[in-house]
């Protein structure tokens, strides 16, 4: 049986916390930042922690536990 490989997209987007929490850069903040007010992009910069739903997937692609 050969060895399964972690999904290299994936790791390099998102960090694994102690408790098993996904976080990950919140998207929109590339380009057009003179349209979103101060309050948006400040809310941009923070990191976020990945919804129950998509974190099951996620894990499964990154091999964590």
């Amino acid at each position: 049986m050969p060895k399964l490989k972690t999904h290299k997209g994936i790791a390099k987007r998102v960090k694994v916390t102690g408790r098993g929490k996904l976080k990950h850069r919140r998207p929109g903040a590339s380009h057009l930042m003179s349209v979103k007010n101060a309050k948006r992009r400040r809310h941009i910069r923070r990191t976020a922690v990945m919804r129950a739903g998509k974190t099951q997937a996620m894990k499964a692609a990154l091999l964590v536990g």
